[in-house]
């Protein structure tokens, strides 16, 4: 199967899945707990409004998490809980972060970093395993995700491995310098820059396994398949060992959202079924 597409036999196997997975998630509970603050130590009132998170989780254990960054170009946006992903037998964690330009990089960079830290410290206390925790998010979403699983120094601030994130599960996210960084330094949108804002900057082999996704190349925002078809690439150079891209044919960058959502999906379970097996040898 040529990895830079998505093949009719891959949406057969996924949908099979998903349907068994919303069959078993429906015999859940499930619980949401919102507007927790992820920096409890902020006495500035932006940071107090925007820096924190939702947590939608069924009510039993050993359960995996994604934590999902909202989309927006840096400068809007709201979390949410994705509907797709609910009932599915896995915890949602949607985070808010301060944006552009009431702040400037690499400020929501580290605050998307704060909020992972603060799931891999709490989720166990909701009934999650902290080794089964996802990132993810949609276009500026799928940026931070990137920006804080590849460059270490992020989590090391909050005394977190970034090798410990089960996945790295962007959506059409910059794989170079983000545009909204380019424009708080003066730059032209099409000024491409791969700098030490660029998750291209910090590819490494060790880092966990990494599912990327795209919308249609002669539908996507100017670039973006070509830049993360490039972050593949050197990612398999570097002898990253599970690294995946998938090209949705036909969806542009809004409507390549739902899709995804089967791709996330698919890909927690497999992984996590992966790590499970390796927890019990």
């Amino acid at each position: 199967m040529n990895e830079l597409n998505l093949k009719k036999s891959l949406w057969v196997v996924t949908t099979l899945f998903l349907w068994v997975l919303q069959a078993q998630g429906q015999q859940l509970d499930y619980a949401l707990k919102s507007n927790i603050a992820y920096r409890d130590d902020s006495t500035d009132p932006y940071e107090k409004e925007r820096c924190v998170l939702d947590v939608y989780y069924p009510e039993n254990e050993d359960f995996a998490t994604v934590i999902w960054f909202h989309g927006g170009g840096l400068t809007s946006g709201e979390k949410f809980i994705p509907e797709a992903l609910k009932n599915k037998g896995v915890a949602i964690v949607a985070v808010n972060y301060r944006l552009s330009p009431k702040v400037k990089s690499p400020t929501y960079v580290d605050d998307a970093a704060a909020a992972v830290a603060w799931v891999f410290k709490n989720i166990a206390s909701y009934g999650g395993n902290p080794k089964l925790i996802f990132i993810s998010g949609h276009s500026a979403g799928g940026y931070l995700a990137s920006m804080i699983g590849l460059d270490k120094s992020y989590l090391n601030k909050y005394g977190i491995n970034a090798d410990d994130i089960a996945g790295l599960i962007p959506y059409s996210g910059h794989a170079i310098t983000h545009f909204t960084i380019r424009n708080e330094q003066g730059l032209n949108w099409d000024d491409v820059r791969v700098d030490d804002m660029a998750p291209l900057m910090h590819i490494r082999k060790e880092a966990p396994p990494i599912i990327l996704i795209s919308g249609d190349r002669n539908l996507e925002l100017y670039g973006r398949y070509e830049e993360t078809a490039y972050f593949w690439r050197m990612l398999k150079s570097v002898g990253h060992p599970w690294v995946e891209l998938y090209e949705l044919d036909g969806f542009d960058h809004g409507h390549m959202v739902a899709p995804a959502h089967y791709i996330l999906l698919n890909s927690m379970h497999t992984i996590s079924e992966k790590i499970r097996i390796n927890s019990d040898k």
